[in-house]
């Protein structure tokens, strides 16, 4: 049985046992967590399922690569140099 939950502005296609990375939650490492579906998958069969909830529970937080921006204007000794590293949640599906 798979599940599709939106979390963060993106959705992803989940199982029970699934670890996966999702944009920062305010919750504690160890806690549990109700995520919203969007649709829910057994088989062949699909059901919208606006009302349903998948349950996860938080392994960790943490923060992702550092990704380098650089920006630059040729001849005119224009430079900025601009570093970012996005905070992101890892979670694991307990319960569809």
């Amino acid at each position: 049985m798979y599940a599709i939950i939106q979390t963060g502005g993106k959705q992803y296609k989940v199982s029970v046992g699934d670890e996966l990375r999702v944009e920062k939650l305010e919750a504690a490492e160890g806690a549990k967590v109700q995520i919203p579906t969007v649709a829910v998958l057994d088989g062949t069969n699909v059901q919208t399922a606006p009302k349903g909830t998948v349950t996860a529970t938080v392994v960790e937080h943490g923060r992702g690569p550092k990704l380098d921006i650089f920006k630059y204007k040729p001849k005119k000794n224009y430079r900025r140099r601009q570093g970012h590293r996005q905070p992101f949640t890892k979670i694991k599906i307990t319960a569809i």
